[in-house]
């Protein structure tokens, strides 16, 4: 469903996005006044794996899981995009299909800039070639760092880390503790560690008895980050 505006809220998780706050006030107007506003419900596809790359997009709110399916069917997790997050450019600079799947997670709300004005933004402001290399460098690191710890860290420690980023993305402050707004099941953090849910369930038990969390039905509260700080780099 296409929406003229966003809300308030939305509109201010889009604003304060590390990357596009960043950017100088002529291109953040040119790129809203380009960009359609979309809801949706949980669960949607709004993207596919192999096919044409069409559009530009940025969540306002909720959340985007970008996923795929391994050799033997089983579907893994990559990442959830966050709001305030773009993400879809890099098949539309190469013209190369889509190498993931992308699926609302929960309500979403997006941004969405189509192929036409995306190549048109390229053309009137330079800027913005500069700004999607970092935002790609970024993302380099972040996957090399990922890949990193799972060659080098136990299961443990990035789980713990995967808390913690969790809570910094979607963390809801009550009073001492930081309640994860990011609706979860052991089995959705399973496939963003590439583990079994049964070893999450066993990792997530020992963080309980330390203190560091609270695990409730398809929420996690964090107790406290020092210990899972503590915890992340064993």
């Amino acid at each position: 469903m296409t929406t003229p505006i966003l809300g308030a809220e939305e509109r201010a998780q889009i604003d304060a996005g590390s990357w596009f706050s960043k950017l100088s006030p002529a291109l953040r107007a040119d790129i809203l006044s380009r960009a359609l506003v979309r809801r949706y419900p949980d669960g949607i596809q709004i993207a596919s794996r192999g096919t044409p790359p069409n559009e530009w997009s940025a969540v306002a709110s909720g959340a985007v899981r970008i996923s795929t399916v391994s050799l033997s069917g089983k579907q893994i997790t990559l990442t959830y995009v966050e709001p305030g997050t773009w993400f879809g450019d890099i098949s539309l600079f190469d013209g190369l299909p889509r190498t993931h799947d992308a699926t609302t997670h929960g309500a979403t709300t997006m941004l969405v800039v189509r192929k036409p004005d995306f190549n048109d933004l390229l053309k009137h402001h330079t800027e913005l070639y500069e700004a999607l290399l970092r935002l790609n460098c970024r993302r380099m690191r972040l996957m090399f760092a990922t890949f990193e710890d799972l060659n080098t860290k136990p299961l443990a420690a990035r789980l713990a880390k995967q808390i913690l980023l969790l809570a910094r993305s979607y963390g809801i402050n009550q009073g001492e503790e930081i309640r994860i707004g990011l609706q979860l099941a052991q089995e959705d953090l399973a496939q963003l560690l590439g583990a079994s849910r049964q070893r999450v369930n066993q990792e997530l038990k020992g963080f309980e008895r330390e203190g560091a969390v609270r695990v409730e039905p398809t929420r996690l509260v964090v107790l406290s980050r020092e210990k899972l700080m503590a915890l992340s780099d064993k």
